[in-house]
């Protein structure tokens, strides 16, 4: 191999526009003379390139303002505030042993105080109550035999009364025209009753929170409505309409269904009061108003639409006589008499038709014995408020209730009992919200003890708190 095979050839440096390519140098040959670059000439550009270049880059930059534009208006980042960006201040206590069996102590000292407080209170609430029927299944009917129907903590003063049993023959008393007598005395040792004091009855094992009895009415119907849909009289079944034995003629029942037409219409009057001298306490009367929801009277209940009224100058010249009244004849209730009209009459049957001795024709569905009943009760055993005696009762006294017994218990396996009884900050007289609270405070004062003894015999080494660092923005 020749000398000049060992070299490279030489290669001619070219330059094309800016760019400049160049060759390999070897250093060990000196007589390699480097070449000098040529450029090539520039290229002119034509308009029409210039224009679309133009025009692209105009393009380019609407379209990155429309982004901008809708990535400010339709953006879903939450605004930059402390409290959507989860910057707020917070305080997360450290719960060690001291702190802890303080609470606990505290919780206990308070809810247990407030048990006792709570319970010396309902067991000082008087309640009195008289059980006139009841049903027991191994007993005849109408035998009297008696349920738990009073408190259990033996503060009640619970009475058996005979010579109101009906048995199985609703309305009974109402249709034969008597009446029995129900006495409850006020015990001696347990002081006054102070008003107002409330009367009750009471029913046990009657389910009122059954669905199907709880669905079974008409809301439109109980508003005054005189149309009925399909859904709302199937609620009502069975008890929607009736069949006229005679005529054959279908007759509707106004207002419908398991809860309206199961009325409690047992009626009783308050008789006398005496006192412990045996002097008979003036005044003292049974007030039967104002026992039923302001709001139900007001948004729940009116009268049939086309519903008329009028009071009569006097009774002899009260007449129901014309197309403008319905009654046969006029209705009189504490000497004053009134005449009435009630749409489509002679194919319905009203409320006051139903339960002539607990509902007058001139209040209707706004009775507010039957707006108690009408809401009904989450529990079977229950009592409803039938009225209230506004004076005071002084220890000894006996109070004489004439009971209209017609109210049946044997289909429904009942019992009921009519209640008297005083109140306090929490109502009537119910020992186990005291004792609710006892159990509390019981059980967190036991912890507390219990976490304390620990603490003093097995103690636990805290970590320092001063190595504890939170997150900072």
């Amino acid at each position: 191999m020749t000398s000049d095979e060992n070299h490279p050839p030489d290669v001619e440096i070219v330059s094309v526009g800016t760019t400049t390519i160049t060759p390999p140098h070897d250093n060990t040959h000196p007589s390699s003379t480097p070449t000098t670059p040529v450029s090539s000439p520039p290229t002119m550009p034509s308009k029409t390139t210039t224009a679309t270049n133009n025009n692209d880059k105009q393009q380019q930059e609407e379209e990155g303002g429309n982004d901008k534009n809708k990535n400010a208006t339709n953006t879903r980042r939450p605004l930059d505030v402390a409290l959507k960006q989860q910057r707020m201040k917070s305080w997360q206590p450290l719960l060690d042993s001291r702190y802890v069996i303080a609470i606990y102590l505290i919780i206990g000292v308070i809810f247990l105080i407030v048990g006792f407080v709570i319970r010396n209170k309902s067991n000082r609430v008087i309640e009195l109550v008289g059980i006139y029927e009841s049903y027991a299944p191994t007993a005849a009917a109408g035998s009297g035999a008696t349920t738990k129907m009073a408190n259990d903590d033996g503060t009640s003063t619970t009475q058996l009364i005979k010579g109101c049993e009906i048995g199985n023959n609703p309305n009974a008393m109402y249709k034969s025209n008597t009446t029995c007598q129900i006495q409850l005395q006020v015990p001696f040792n347990m002081g006054d009753m102070q008003p107002p004091v409330l009367v009750h009855y009471q029913i046990d094992n009657f389910y009122q929170n059954y669905r199907t009895y709880q669905v079974s009415y008409d809301m439109a119907q109980l508003l005054g409505s005189l149309t009925q849909d399909k859904v709302s009289a199937d609620l009502c079944q069975p008890l929607n309409k009736l069949r006229d034995t005679k005529t054959g003629q279908e007759i509707k029942i106004n207002p419908c269904g398991l809860i309206a037409n199961s009325l409690f219409n047992d009626v009783f009057t308050l008789e006398s009061i005496v006192g412990p001298d045996g002097v008979e306490i003036e005044g003292a009367v049974m007030n039967e108003t104002g026992i039923a929801w302001k709001s139900d009277l007001q948004w729940k209940y009116r009268q049939p639409e086309g519903f008329n009224y009028e009071v009569c100058p006097s009774c002899e010249e009260c007449s129901c006589e014309g197309s403008d009244w319905s009654c046969t004849e006029p209705y009189e209730e504490d000497g004053t008499c009134y005449r009435y009209y009630y749409p489509e009459d002679d194919t319905t049957q009203y409320l006051y038709e139903t339960y002539p001795m607990t509902v007058s024709p001139i209040e209707g569905v706004l009775n507010e014995h039957f707006v108690v009943w009408m809401r009904t009760a989450a529990l079977p055993n229950f009592r409803k408020l039938y009225g209230y005696i506004d004076v005071v009762i002084p220890a000894g006294s006996v109070l004489t209730f004439s009971v209209e017994a017609n109210w049946a218990v044997v289909q429904s396996q009942s019992s009921k009992a009519l209640v008297v009884s005083d109140n306090y900050i929490f109502g009537g007289k119910n020992h186990w919200l005291g004792t609710l609270f006892i159990i509390v405070g019981g059980v967190a004062a036991v912890l507390g003890v219990f976490f304390l003894v620990i603490q003093i015999f097995f103690p636990r080494k805290l970590g320092d708190r001063s190595y504890l660092k939170y997150k900072e923005d």
